[in-house]
């Protein structure tokens, strides 16, 4: 082989379009002889071998082909492709003569490529049965301007894809663009389950580049899954067990499937009577709002579902209970009317179908527990309203209250100012005189037989009159009822 004439080039040589190709041509010859002339050429499936340029030691001659202008041989006879299109895939052939040593020649593939753009995904956005009875399509995925042309696969959740029959099916079509490109498009097939409705799918483009294989991913897509429902849950907002008369609560039915079907409302009325309330409720949502519900509002309600898919019916029901209270009595022991010095008993009841606290409260604001309240030794002080206070601890904000008035009758008292009064000549005085008593005592104001019945409240009545009195006169105040009569004088005394 050391005396023979040999030409070494690389098998392979890749350059992505529009680049510059560079073919080595490297010779040995023996004796360190020099070459006669070099040639290159390609070989064309349906021309043969086409000729490029002649290389001598003094020229380079190119012929007249399409690829003109654009050669290049550098000193070391590489030959030089700029601007390389798909049309230059071709074999490239290195011809080296040698004289006396003979002719040798050697060859390069040039593989042209363009590497694909990212794939265009695009989901099935009318949305898609699982009881189609054809393969349903559900994306399509599109790699355009690649040379040559990639491979497209698919896969759900991470997991390729692979045809099925009746399954799945996965259709390629392949255009060659006037620019030489390729564009692949590949649709997929596929039925579909009702857990597909979280399912993400996409493409995968595969192109080889430089000896390796290289991967480009599109976007992950959902589609739409339509399903018929399996399951329908009916339940009350809040929840049924702190439901109180006065509140506005809400009837939400809810089904698994999709699209949702269309929601009916009903009331057992009787056993086997339905009030239909329909009208009453968004019958597209599922909702159905009671608003200030009642002890009636209580009962049996049903949700009714139509898939008008199939036209397959489901139902669910739930109890409604409403808390009250109601019937909130009052008794007072004995009921006759009260002494002062005597005692009371105070009882409070009521229904409601949960327990009931009680709690009794004087106007004061005092505090006792217990549905008794025991009152001994009463005073006209001890005359007030009671409130009975009725309380469903176990839902929050369901009570009652009732009030009762007690009433201690006895004698007038009459509480007044000092006597004697000191006074000047002429001055004006004011004499006021208060009469505690029950019932509502008169009370009379008597100066040289004139009587005055002024207004009073309920248990504190005040009586004050505006008198002009000479020294040593007197002013007489009474108060009265039919439980007696009570009286104080006011002695006016000359103040010198």
């Amino acid at each position: 082989a050391a005396g023979k004439l040999e030409v070494s080039m690389p098998a392979v040589v890749e350059v992505e379009i529009g680049g510059t190709a560079r073919l080595e041509c490297n010779f040995y010859i023996p004796g360190n002889g020099s070459y006669t002339y070099i040639n290159w050429f390609y070989v064309s499936a349906d021309l043969g071998e086409e000729w490029l340029c002649h290389i001598t030691g003094s020229e380079i001659l190119e012929e007249n082909t399409d690829y003109k202008g654009r050669l290049s041989v550098g000193e070391d006879k590489a030959l030089s492709i700029s601007k390389v299109t798909v049309l230059d895939t071709r074999t490239f052939v290195c011809q080296v003569g040698a004289g006396s040593h003979g002719e040798g020649e050697n060859r390069t593939e040039l593989h042209v490529y363009k590497v694909p753009e990212a794939p265009e995904i695009t989901a099935n956005s009318a949305g898609i049965s699982v009881q189609s009875s054809d393969i349903p399509q559900i994306a399509q995925c599109v790699s355009r301007n690649s040379f040559p042309h990639p491979n497209i696969t698919w896969h759900k959740n991470g997991e390729k894809l692979q045809p099925e029959e009746k399954k799945v099916k996965i259709p390629t079509t392949l255009t060659r663009e006037s620019s030489g490109l390729y564009t692949v498009s590949s649709t997929l097939f596929a039925h579909v389950t009702r857990e597909d409705r979280n399912s993400l799918f996409y493409c995968t483009v595969h192109y080889w580049l430089r000896g390796q294989s290289h991967t480009v991913e599109s976007q992950r897509v959902n589609v739409t899954v339509f399903y018929p429902a399996e399951h329908v849950k009916l339940q009350v907002m809040p929840s049924s067990a702190l439901v109180k008369e006065g509140d506005d609560i809400r009837l939400v039915c809810e089904a698994d499937g999709n699209p949702a079907p269309v929601f009916s409302f009903y009331k057992r009325e009787l056993e086997d009577n339905w009030q239909d309330l329909s009208s009453l409720a968004d019958t597209t949502s599922g909702v159905l709002d009671l608003r200030g519900v009642n002890k009636s509002s209580s009962g049996l309600y049903r949700c009714q579902t139509l898939d008008l898919d199939d036209m397959r019916q489901m139902e669910k029901d739930v109890e409604l209970v409403v808390n009250y209270i109601e019937g909130v009595h009052v008794k007072m022991e004995p009921s006759s009317p009260l002494q002062e010095g005597d005692s009371v008993r105070l009882s409070c009841d009521a229904y409601s179908p949960v327990a009931l606290d009680y709690q009794w409260r004087d106007e004061k604001g005092s505090l006792v527990g217990g549905n008794q309240l025991f009152l001994s030794n009463l005073t006209f002080e001890t005359s007030s309203n009671f409130s009975c206070k009725v309380i469903a601890p176990s839902v929050p904000g369901l009570e009652q209250s009732k009030q009762v008035a007690v009433a201690v009758q006895g004698k007038p008292r009459i509480v007044a100012i000092s006597s004697p009064l000191y006074v000047r000549q002429d001055e004006v005085v004011n004499l006021t005189c208060k009469a505690i008593a029950f019932p509502r005592p008169s009370v009379h104001w008597n100066v040289n037989g004139t009587v005055r019945a002024p207004e009073g409240s309920p248990w504190c009545f005040l009586g004050a009159g505006t008198l002009s009195l000479s020294p040593g006169r007197c002013s007489n105040a009474e108060a009265g009822e039919h439980q007696g009569e009570t009286g104080i004088n006011f002695f006016l005394s000359h103040c010198v």
